[in-house]
């Protein structure tokens, strides 16, 4: 494997408002652009408003005080 490739692997991504539905924090898009733009979603500790952020493995989001870890299968 080239190393290219090895480090495009290990940056694997999922947006913001992806995870959150995946997470079951909410049901649809919709609710989940709500949610952000309410100013409701922390990741790593920041306010964060854009639903399109990009998630990587050990980022944590937390919505409503319940802490949620993103991890890669």
């Amino acid at each position: 494997m080239k190393a290219e490739q090895h480090e495009a692997a290990a940056e694997e991504t999922i947006k913001l408002d992806q995870f959150l539905k995946l997470a079951q924090v909410v049901e649809s898009g919709g609710q989940a652009k709500q949610l952000i733009l309410s100013g409701m979603v922390w990741v790593n500790g920041v306010i964060e408003m854009r639903r399109g952020r990009k998630l990587r493995a050990g980022d944590v989001v937390v919505v409503d005080g319940e802490e949620l870890v993103v991890e890669t299968e």
